[in-house]
């Protein structure tokens, strides 16, 4: 998928999600340093983790950064998230071993909101997941570079209790994971084993750094 040029956001399934954290960004300028400015754009450290409800278990995402964008006159945010890849293991059936390696792809830039008087953040990202490598009970699968997602998953996230415009603080939501396509004999396993809703998400941003 790398291929198609769109922005990746690997680590974990999930994520997403990272457009909360330059709401930072938008907080932090308001807040003095870059009032006079119409626009602020800052990068933060990034590491949190997934919980994937279907196959019960937690990956971590991560370190990363965020790049984020803050229109300082109207509260609105737009920003990109960097991580590696991740890579998530499980038992298919509660039997069979598996190990795969996950990415997000961006399909549009996240997009956001920043409340000027509290500083709370509300952000939605659009991801593509890929899967890159799949292992069954030891022995690696191959995958097609086409593997992934029908549909974007909707990220939707919002600032934590705790947070903070300065020292950075959680953000979190929930997303539904889309049915994949072009995984030749694997789609129907990945099927029956991955998508679905109640999929959660927490992210933790360092004190950022302004970059312009």
């Amino acid at each position: 998928m790398g291929s198609t040029g769109r922005p990746r956001l690997g680590r974990g399934l999930t994520l997403v999600t990272m457009a909360s954290l330059l709401a930072m960004a938008g907080s932090i300028a308001s807040a003095g340093a870059a009032s006079a400015a119409s626009k602020l754009t800052v990068r933060y450290k990034v590491a949190g983790t997934t919980f994937l409800k279907k196959i019960n278990t937690t990956a971590s995402l991560g370190p990363g950064t965020l790049t984020s964008t803050v229109n300082l006159s109207k509260g609105k945010i737009t920003a990109s998230l960097a991580l590696p890849p991740a890579t998530v293991s499980f038992k298919q059936f509660g039997l069979v071993p598996v190990t795969a390696t996950t990415e997000f792809i961006e399909a549009t830039p996240t997009t956001g909101t920043l409340n000027l008087n509290t500083g709370a953040v509300h952000t939605t990202s659009n991801i593509i997941l890929k899967v890159d490598s799949i292992s069954l009970a030891g022995v690696p699968t191959p995958v097609p570079s086409s593997c992934e997602s029908k549909t974007p998953a909707v990220v939707k996230l919002a600032s934590q209790k705790g947070f903070s415009v300065v020292k950075g603080g959680k953000v979190a939501g929930t997303y539904t994971i889309p049915k994949f396509a072009h995984c030749g004999l694997l789609t129907p396993l990945l099927n029956i084993t991955i998508p679905g809703d109640g999929n959660t998400i927490s992210l933790k941003l360092s004190k950022p750094k302004v970059v312009k």
